[in-house]
């Protein structure tokens, strides 16, 4: 299946938003007074909040560059494509 450049854009699009929100997430999970056993950021044993976020956290990472890795790919494979309409 080749994509439309629409879509590869839109997956791109997609792949780069999930770079520029996750790790601000990431940011203010760390800073979390739920993430530290002992209440103070940085200080004691990371709780299974901490873990549970980084997991989701890395997972949407990993999902959100495969995304925008297909976007890429999508998109130099429309204009390979012979007879295209560039849509």
């Amino acid at each position: 299946m080749v994509l439309s450049r629409g879509w590869a854009v839109f997956l791109v699009g997609v792949g780069v938003w999930t770079w520029v929100i996750w790790p601000r997430f990431a940011v203010a999970i760390w800073q979390d007074p739920r993430s530290w056993a002992s209440g103070t950021v940085g200080d004691g044993a990371a709780t299974s909040f901490l873990w549970v976020h980084a997991l989701l956290i890395g997972a949407s990472l990993v999902i959100g560059t495969t995304v925008g890795v297909l976007g890429i790919r999508a998109w130099f494979a429309a204009r390979r494509r012979p007879g295209r309409t560039g849509a």
